[in-house]
């Protein structure tokens, strides 16, 4: 890994791949998403001040375990601008995070738990499936695919009426 000389306060987008690890187009989409920020050079040129490795560790750290972006984004906006985050904020950040990650847990065992069942199922609708159609209320009273009609929307007087499309439900 390249190392940077304590002395140089700003990276280009190069070294800061390099460094970082990830591709440059990679930091210009977190830049676009607003997670990491440059300013430029009188030639155009990106140049990120050094908090930005720590940042896009950050990034990446959090995106491994699952984190969307935007969420990402939220956490790090709450710091202040041009501070490495320590240790400290991706604790805080973390705990935050663990509720929503527990969750996700759960649905990817009972996805993994019931996948079995619906092995050669072409259209995914066997009377136990959970991965097609969880919490599927229609089960309890029939099997199979159906086509069911929209339900007519209340109009308010004189507004035009959509038109009505079919709608599916896959019911166990």
């Amino acid at each position: 890994m390249p190392q940077i000389p304590e002395k140089i306060h700003e990276l280009t987008v190069g070294q800061l791949s390099a460094r970082s690890g990830a591709a440059v187009s990679a930091l210009h989409f977190y830049e676009s998403k607003g997670l990491i920020s440059s300013r430029r050079t009188s030639g155009n040129q990106r140049r990120y001040s050094r908090d930005a490795l720590r940042r896009v560790a950050f990034v990446r750290a959090a995106q491994r375990v699952g984190i969307p972006l935007a969420t990402i984004r939220q956490a790090l906006a709450e710091l202040p601008e041009e501070r490495t985050p320590t240790r400290e904020d991706w604790a805080r950040l973390s705990r935050a995070w663990r509720a929503e990650l527990d969750v996700r847990i759960q649905q990817l065992a009972r996805l993994r738990d019931h996948l079995t069942d619906c092995i050669g199922c072409g259209c995914l609708s066997l009377d136990t499936c959970v991965l097609s159609n969880p919490d599927d209320v229609f089960g309890e009273r029939m099997t199979g695919s159906r086509l069911l009609p929209g339900r007519p929307r209340e109009r308010e007087e004189g507004a035009r009426a959509p038109k009505e499309r079919p709608r599916r439900e896959c019911a166990d």
